[in-house]
């Protein structure tokens, strides 16, 4: 035959080559489902593992995500970005607190010379918390009162559901008026607006004129401003604390680089107001907020591997009943092998065969988890801020490892079958 009709002959010889691997692919896709179908229970527990080792994968690593974001977003609510906070000092020496007995500890009176106008601070937001009880009609609520002024509600974060916050002319007033937290107005209303309503809070009587949204609890604060009330620290003062006590003061820089000269005129206006005494501290909370941040991340991370390694542990044990499977079916299919072999199957075909009906096993498998996991993530979509949206990376990974173990561990029932010479076989 001439080099010219070799060369026509060529693509056609080429083509047919594909339409047999085609059609032996297609082979052997409907000979792995006819064997998983006439061995419904081993291939079910086989299935299973595959399918809890991917589902396990895609919803941890979704969840991952979503819980990421979800601490994220909380973190961002906290508001501490360029805030230095002042507190009480606790007393370390038995000197230090005969020293610190001598000054009248923070103070709202204190609040004339410490939050008086200072060019690098943008705002200052005093706080006072005290347990109270709250009484409406013939109940009783174990709550907390909190005492803050109404640039508290903008500067950190707390918006308001219903009604209206605290304004200047209520701490001018000092007005008998409180917004109740979101959790706690629940609990005493059942759902119905209480805005308007009259409470009596340690005897005394306030009215409600707001209530606060839902906060994503992420510190102590929030909690209590979850589940407690809020007036004006004048009226709060007046009412609730004939000590004047305050827990703490926020001071909001315009500048993160002010820190050193903020906390300075901080220390040096408390220790004026309290006789030349240093009996007061300051932290700088965005300091605090990103070690809080490194340390969630870190555990995070030690979640992710230990869930990480149970989902391929079940992986790997989906593996190993592949392999079961496999052998039997070796076994099971030794004339069948033979048969083929005689009537010109290669080598190389048995190979394929054996080791395609294995991944074809374990793609059913990770199929079936990929479909439980993906609706999982629905379900609980609705908890988390922004969705819960399938993990692209933990889906693919769990892909690959399913498809992976599946060869590793197809490799010797193939070898087996490509090896059985046709005579043992049909013996």
């Amino acid at each position: 035959m001439s080099e010219a009709a070799l060369r026509l002959l060529l693509p056609a010889v080429r083509q047919q080559s594909r339409l047999a691997w085609v059609g032996l692919l297609w082979e052997v896709v409907i000979s792995g489902l006819r064997e998983l179908w006439s061995h419904k229970l081993r291939s079910m527990l086989t299935l299973t593992l595959l399918t809890l080792g991917v589902f396990a994968l895609v919803v941890m690593t979704s969840v991952m995500d979503g819980i990421v974001d979800k601490v994220s977003m909380g973190f961002k609510g906290l508001s501490f970005d360029g805030t230095i906070q002042l507190s009480q000092k606790a007393p370390e020496t038995t000197e230090e607190q005969k020293r610190f007995a001598m000054s009248p500890g923070l103070r709202h009176e204190d609040l004339s010379r410490l939050a008086s106008p200072h060019p690098l601070v943008k705002a200052f937001l005093p706080r006072a918390t005290k347990a109270a009880t709250i009484r409406i009609g013939t109940g009783l609520e174990r709550t907390f009162a909190t005492g803050v002024t109404p640039e508290y509600f903008p500067w950190q974060n707390r918006p308001i559901a219903s009604g209206r916050g605290l304004t200047e002319d209520d701490a001018r007033r000092r007005s008998a008026v409180t917004v109740l937290g979101g959790s706690l107005a629940s609990k005493l209303f059942n759902g119905t607006d209480p805005v308007g309503r009259a409470v009596t809070v340690d005897g005394q009587s306030f009215q409600v004129i707001g209530v606060l949204a839902p906060l994503q609890i992420m510190s102590d604060d929030t909690w209590l401003d979850a589940n407690g009330l809020l007036m004006p620290i004048e009226a709060y003062m007046d009412r609730m604390d004939p000590k004047h006590a305050l827990d703490r003061l926020y001071v909001k820089m315009a500048h993160k680089g002010d820190l050193n000269e903020v906390t300075s005129a901080l220390l040096s206006r408390a220790r004026q107001a309290h006789h030349g005494i240093d009996d007061v501290e300051t932290t700088d909370l965005a300091a605090e907020l990103v070690r809080a941040y490194q340390q969630f991340e870190d555990q995070m991370w030690g979640w992710k591997v230990v869930l990480q390694s149970l989902a391929g542990t079940v992986l790997l044990v989906g593996g190993v009943g592949v392999l079961s499977v496999m052998l039997i079916s070796f076994s099971d299919r030794r004339y069948e092998i033979g048969l083929r072999k005689a009537m010109g199957a290669t080598d190389q075909q048995i190979f394929i065969q054996f080791l395609l009906e294995a991944v074809v096993l374990a793609a059913l498998g990770a199929l079936a988890g990929t479909v439980a996991g993906s609706f999982l993530c629905r379900l609980l979509s609705s908890s988390f801020p922004f969705g819960l949206v399938v993990n692209t990376y933990g889906l693919v990974m769990a892909w690959i490892v399913a498809l992976s173990l599946a060869i590793l561990f197809g490799l010797y029932p193939a070898f087996r079958a490509m090896r059985l010479s046709p005579m043992e076989a049909m013996r």
